[in-house]
């Protein structure tokens, strides 16, 4: 667990140091200097801007559709990561029946634990660090994204729908909280029981979401709205039986309450 935490710190500071290095607030341009401008804030800018030369000037549209192609791109990771969490999953009752064999806090007892649980691991083939790779990998993919959608000065030139892209959006950054509210859902869904720390995250993600959204240009909350119904989609069709089985758990455990009664 110390060694997700460290790795999860790692990706945290990762973000940080792309955020806080890339030029946030100068527009992004072809004399834009540095590896990060170069070779992945400036070609994103640069198909954004050429896949809305594609569609009369769209940019909103252009977005869409990048965002979708940038998923796509990230797709094989993502899968990974999530089967990784599934293997995770299903070694919980070992792992908490070895925390219980093992509850005494001295190192002796605590270097078994950690010997045990290894060994649980190589038995079944998990490596509880393989989750964190498709995170380190696809983060600059889409921080990059991020900033060639703010630092593209023109996008915020034009409107999309109801909304200009440059302008915040109150309606847009609430489906953006809502959809991330449904995609945290679905991707936790049969592990609220077993981590209630990510059970929090269910309800405060969701928040952050809707006050970053409600404070960055609205072309930001559509890329995030597009995300959010991609990872849904995504979502549902990797963990579709894992989803029904949880449902089914629970309309037995009603219907059996119910008999009781």
């Amino acid at each position: 667990m110390k060694k997700r935490m460290i790795a999860l710190m790692a990706i945290i500071g990762l973000m940080a140091l792309l955020s806080g290095c890339s030029e946030y607030n100068q527009p992004i341009t072809p004399e834009s200097t540095g590896f990060w401008n170069e070779y992945i804030v400036w070609p994103l800018s640069q198909l954004i801007t050429m896949v809305a030369d594609w569609f009369n000037g769209s940019y909103g549209l252009a977005i869409i559709i990048v965002t979708l192609i940038i998923r796509l791109a990230i797709l094989p990771l993502m899968i990974k990561q999530t089967k990784n969490s599934k293997a995770m999953q299903a070694l919980q009752p070992e792992m908490k029946k070895l925390r219980e064999k093992y509850s005494s806090k001295d190192a002796q007892t605590q270097q078994k634990l950690q010997q045990e649980t290894m060994a649980l691991f190589q038995s079944h083939g998990v490596n509880p660090l393989a989750g964190c790779f498709p995170l380190i990998v696809q983060m600059p993919i889409l921080i990059g994204f991020y900033h060639s959608i703010v630092r593209t000065r023109e996008i915020a030139e034009h409107n999309f729908l109801w909304f200009d892209l440059g302008e915040r959006d109150i309606i847009l950054a609430v489906v953006a909280g809502i959809t991330t509210f449904i995609q945290q859902k679905l991707m936790m869904a049969g592990t609220a029981d077993q981590n209630p720390q990510m059970a929090m995250m269910l309800y405060i993600m969701p928040v952050m979401i809707v006050i970053f959204a409600i404070n960055f240009p609205s072309a930001l909350a559509l890329y995030w709205v597009i995300g959010n119904i991609f990872m849904i989609v995504q979502t549902y069709f990797i963990k579709g039986p894992d989803i029904r089985e949880v449902q089914a758990a629970k309309a037995k455990a009603g219907g059996s309450g119910g008999k009781k009664k």
